[in-house]
């Protein structure tokens, strides 16, 4: 199979867009049929990205976080519909309606964004704005009044919400009792043989085959960042994509290897209709 118009326009977009590189892989019949790193995983060093570069996969973690949820949901350990204040120190109750653990893998409590992580990644690479938090716990001591920012009752309205990501996966260490990291590793990264997915610095640090991060300066300069480590339920995984093959993969087969198919398909169902629609009808799941 020929590729040559889709590295043409990989190259222009990347020349267009300033950006120094990028890992892809193609799945067909349920094997990988290609994978190839374009440009730098390090500018300064003058490493290529290759199908093993491993990069921060920000907001797709929210889709291991709620797998995640659907795993301890099969196994009794909580209920979809339960109110989050069962099990988070938190008042969320928006106009009289309490949130539910579905209300937030859906981004529907009603709660528009809070800033948290513009404030956070912001500080981390150097701007302005600034939020020294380090765990899930802060983030909770931070947005303890979120209920009075709601616009909307639960159900009804999509504000996408980092926040409830975070609280998401402070449900999952309590209700595992592991922390968030330790079960998503045993119950979703090892059993899909995802061996080279990470949470900690620690971790990245041993392997030789990392992208350093940029940000792009008005200038159009590349000024090198590191990964903003910290918290992780809402976007602090490490990944590649021969990895995160392996995870897609599993979604296209039903392969029941971390949940039933039923559990798939009720993440994949239409639960809310989001406020952008490039071909209409578009809605948020799990």
């Amino acid at each position: 199979m020929e590729f040559v118009e889709l590295e043409s326009f990989i190259v222009e977009k990347m020349s267009e867009k300033k950006v120094p590189g990028i890992s892809i892989s193609i799945i067909k019949d349920g094997e990988v049929i290609y994978a190839k790193g374009f440009g730098y995983r390090n500018v300064e060093a003058k490493l290529p990205s290759t199908p093993e570069t491993i990069y921060g996969i920000g907001s797709i973690t929210k889709s291991f976080t709620a797998l995640a949820i659907m795993k301890l949901a099969e196994e009794g350990a909580l209920s979809l519909e339960d109110p989050v204040e069962k099990y988070v120190n938190i008042k969320l109750r928006p106009f009289g309606k309490p949130v539910t653990i579905h209300h937030l893998l859906t981004h529907s409590s009603g709660i528009p964004s809070l800033g948290y992580a513009e404030a956070f990644i912001e500080g981390m690479i150097g701007e302005d704005r600034w939020l020294p938090v380090a765990s899930p716990d802060q983030i909770i001591a931070f947005a303890k009044d979120m209920e009075k920012w709601a616009v909307a009752k639960p159900g009804e309205r999509f504000f996408y919400l980092n926040t409830g990501y975070v609280l998401l996966g402070k449900i999952i260490s309590k209700v595992s009792g592991v922390p968030y990291e330790e079960y998503v590793r045993k119950k979703i990264l090892e059993p899909l043989g995802m061996k080279r997915s990470y949470f900690s610095k620690e971790e990245v640090e041993k392997d030789k085959d990392v992208a350093m991060g940029y940000i792009v300066d008005k200038e159009g300069k590349l000024i090198p960042q590191g990964f903003p480590y910290g918290i992780t339920s809402d976007g602090g995984l490490l990944s590649n994509v021969l990895d995160l093959a392996k995870y897609l993969k599993m979604y296209m087969e039903r392969d029941e290897k971390v949940v039933s198919k039923e559990s798939i398909e009720a993440m994949e169902k239409p639960y809310i209709k989001v406020p952008w629609e490039l071909f209409g009808g578009e809605s948020y799941g799990y």
